[in-house]
């Protein structure tokens, strides 16, 4: 399952290999932690997918995974059946947001809040 991860002044998407295949990537996402303007956490995860799926793979309720199009931008969702998601809106970048499932979203969350608010200093 991917995961959100920070490694320096960085933010980390980290997919295994079938995930990359599945969103059409070569490569795991990294963006800069100083263009996180914040991080939540969503229990309903489908409502907060925006656009059209392109390109990735997209089951509706069962996956949701790859770069979303939109009249904002892009954003990469890694959404996986029912449960909560972490969603962290960005600026100045490729996504303006990152939608990923995880089975203990509010400790990433957290953790991710606090390595923005460091790199910030």
């Amino acid at each position: 399952m991917a995961r959100l991860d920070y490694s320096g002044d960085s933010l980390v998407l980290r997919l295994s290999l079938l995930e990359r295949f599945g969103a059409v990537v070569t490569h795991d996402i990294a963006l800069p932690l100083v263009a996180i303007r914040s991080v939540r956490v969503s229990d309903d995860p489908w409502s907060e997918l925006r656009g059209i799926r392109a390109p990735g793979t997209g089951i509706p309720g069962v996956i949701a995974l790859g770069t979303r199009r939109h009249s904002l931008g892009r954003d990469f969702a890694a959404v996986y059946g029912k449960g909560p998601a972490v969603i962290v809106e960005l600026a100045g970048v490729r996504f303006q947001r990152l939608v990923v499932s995880s089975s203990d979203a509010a400790r990433v969350a957290d953790e991710v809040r606090d390595a923005a608010a460091e790199a910030q200093i």
